[in-house]
């Protein structure tokens, strides 16, 4: 039975991005003593970062464009282009931390 829950640990892991954030995997890495868990719950707490390292992205884009917004002629093409990458950065993240937890789960 403790085999069965170290895997709906590290699965809950991966899967907290839908519901708990960075915060389960935080909690569920000081808790676990198996190292098994603990690399999952890193894993998944790693994946649930990267998406907040892209929001510089979008200020990136929104300062190349600056002079575009200001006077409303044109195209903001750099912002348009951050937003696209940080929609893909964190489409990309859902899907592999659904990958991960359901191949925990097999």
């Amino acid at each position: 039975m403790k085999v069965e829950t170290n895997k709906i640990l590290s699965a809950l892991c991966y899967f907290s991005i839908f519901f708990a954030g960075f915060i389960f995997p935080i909690i569920v890495y000081f808790v676990t003593d198996n190292p098994h868990v603990k690399r999952d719950a890193k894993s998944a707490l790693i994946s649930h970062i990267i998406p907040i390292i892209a929001i510089p992205l979008l200020f990136a884009g929104l300062f190349l464009d600056i002079g575009i917004f200001a006077t409303g002629s044109g195209i903001p093409v750099f912002f348009l282009l951050m937003i696209g990458l940080f929609i893909i950065v964190n489409i990309v993240i859902v899907i592999w931390n659904v990958y991960k937890g359901i191949k925990v789960l097999l």
